[in-house]
Order: structure tokens, then C-alpha cells, then sequence
């Protein structure tokens, strides 16, 4: 727990402003569509951090079948809000959620946010022979 912030998963309280607006210059979803955004938000189960006034200042997704597998994604604390903790709350937040234990895997992709995922359990692949990918980096600016 962070004083003066909360974590919340109702999706109904995300800020969809905030969180597109942060993820369209991401240089992983950069561009993304708000419609995209949308709809991969409603088919995940997210993380929301809040101040206690309700500003968001921080997001992360995990798609799941809530089950076996889950995949971590746009996971960001806006830049203001950086140094307080906030992510390693998060990391905590969404690690112990209940529908997200008993896992077999879970994974993510960074370019620069190792340090922060290895505290939570996450290395690099085990078996990278065994993944593949079918990758388009550019699909949002085709549309």
C-alpha cells in the first residue's frame, strides 16, 4: 500500500483518456486506436492506479484465461507519480489478485523494465526454442 493512492480492477473505473493517451505514444502500443484499446481492455483484466481525489496515474493488463496462462501487458506509472513505489505496488497488486494464482505461466515482453519484473518471479524464457511469434509492429499505423 502506497498512502494517498489505491488500486482498483473495475474496469468501469479506468480513465480510458488517460490510459490511451499514455499507450498511443508507448513505444509499445504506439499509435494504437482508441476503439483497439477499447476492446482489449475489455477482455482483460486490469489494474488501475489511483489517487485518493480519483486521478489515474498508473495501468496494467493481464490477458488471461484466468485459469493456466496470462500475459502482462501496458503495465506504465505516469512520470510525475515515478519513485513512490507505485509499480512495485502494482506488481504486487495484480501478482496476488485471486483469479491469477495457480498459473502455469505467465509472461511479458520489455525493453527496459527487467529489474522490476525479476522481484516478482519473472526471467527470461526458459525454453526460447519452444516460442514463437507472429509479429507486426506496424498493424496500428495500416489502418
Amino acid at each position: 500500500m502506497v498512502p494517498g493512492f489505491r488500486i482498483s480492477s473495475k474496469l468501469e473505473e479506468m480513465d480510458m483518456a488517460v490510459i490511451h493517451g499514455y499507450l498511443s505514444q508507448s513505444y509499445w502500443a504506439k499509435d494504437i486506436p482508441l476503439a483497439t484499446l477499447q476492446r482489449a481492455l475489455q477482455n482483460s483484466l486490469c489494474f488501475g492506479v489511483f489517487t485518493d481525489s480519483g486521478e489515474q496515474v498508473g495501468f496494467a493488463r493481464m490477458i488471461t484465461d484466468r485459469a493456466t496462462f496470462a500475459y502482462l501487458a501496458d503495465v506504465f506509472i505516469l512520470d510525475a507519480y515515478r519513485g513512490k513505489g507505485l509499480s512495485k505496488w502494482l506488481m504486487q497488486t495484480l501478482t496476488e489478485h485471486p483469479d491469477l494464482q495457480g498459473l502455469r505461466r505467465s509472461v511479458l515482453a520489455t525493453r527496459d523494465a527487467h529489474g522490476l519484473y525479476r522481484q516478482f518471479g519473472y526471467t527470461a524464457l526458459n525454453k526460447p526454442e519452444t516460442f514463437m511469434e507472429c509479429w507486426q509492429p506496424d498493424v496500428y499505423q495500416a489502418r
